[in-house]
C-alpha cells in the first residue's frame, strides 16, 4: 500500500502537533497549573512552531498561506486531548522531566521534516527550507520554556537546534538522489530525514552529548 503525499504530511502533523502538546502539558504539570493553563501550554507547545512558520510563508507568497490549525479546529482538539490525558494520567510516568525531553525529541524530529516540506511545496528556497523547518520544530518549545519560565535545551548547550537542522537538510539533500527526487521516493525521503534527526537527538539524550561552548580568552 503506497501513501500520499497528501496522507503523509498529515500523519506527521497529527503525531507532531500531539507528541509536542503532550510534552507542553508535561511542563505544565511540573508548574502546578490548572487544567486550562495545561490546555493552552498544550496549545502553545504543540501549534507554536508551524504558526511561526506560516505566518512566514504566508508574508512572502502574499498572504496564499493559511496557517494550517485555523481552517481545522481538529488540531485545536488534538492538543486539548493531549493536555487532559497528561492532566489525568500523569502520575504514571516515573519522570516527568525525562519524558518532556523525550517527547520534544520525537515532535522536534517530526516537525523539522514537516516544515520543510511544506515550505519547499510553497516554492521557498533550499536554504531558507531547512530554516523554516527548524522554526517549526523548535520555537512552539522554546515559547513554552519562556512562558513557564524553563531553562530551553538551546540555553543549556543542548543538541537540539541541531538535530532539528540536520533532519532538515537532509531532507532537502535528499531530493537530489535519483530515486528519491520523485514524488514516488518521498515517503522513504521522509523517512530517513526523521529517523537522522531523532537518532542525533535521542544520542544527545541517552550519552549527554553536547557541541563545545564558548570560552572566553583574556583580552591581548
Amino acid at each position: 500500500m503506497t501513501v500520499s503525499y497528501e496522507s503523509l504530511m498529515f500523519l506527521i502533523n497529527i503525531a507532531g502537533v500531539l507528541v509536542f502538546a503532550v510534552s507542553g502539558a508535561l511542563v505544565a504539570a511540573r508548574k502546578q497549573l490548572d487544567i486550562v493553563g495545561f490546555c493552552l501550554i498544550a496549545m502553545i507547545t504543540g501549534l507554536g512552531g508551524g504558526t511561526i512558520r506560516d505566518l512566514l510563508l504566508g508574508t512572502v507568497k502574499a498572504g496564499s498561506i493559511e496557517v494550517f490549525w485555523l481552517g481545522q479546529s481538529f488540531y485545536l482538539y488534538l492538543c486539548i486531548a493531549g493536555a487532559l490525558l497528561v492532566f489525568f494520567f500523569h502520575h504514571i510516568i516515573h519522570s516527568r522531566h525525562r519524558a518532556v525531553l523525550w517527547a520534544d525529541a520525537v515532535g522536534l524530529s517530526l516537525f523539522a521534516v514537516e516544515g520543510t516540506k511544506r515550505a519547499l511545496s510553497a516554492g521557498i528556497d533550499d536554504s531558507a527550507a531547512v530554516l523554516l523547518g527548524v522554526i517549526t520544530a523548535t520555537f512552539g518549545g522554546i515559547i513554552r520554556d519562556v512562558i513557564c519560565r524553563e531553562d530551553s535545551p538551546i540555553l543549556l548547550k543542548e543538541i537540539y537546534i541541531t538535530a532539528a537542522l540536520l533532519g532538515a537538510a537532509l531532507y532537502v539533500a535528499l531530493g537530489q538522489v535519483p530515486g528519491l527526487d520523485a514524488p514516488s521516493g518521498d515517503v522513504p525521503r521522509t523517512l530517513l530525514a526523521i529517523a537522522a534527526a531523532f537518532a542525533l537527538r535521542a544520542a544527545a539524550l541517552r550519552f549527554n552529548l553536547t557541541l563545545p561552548g564558548f570560552r572566553p580568552r583574556p583580552p591581548r
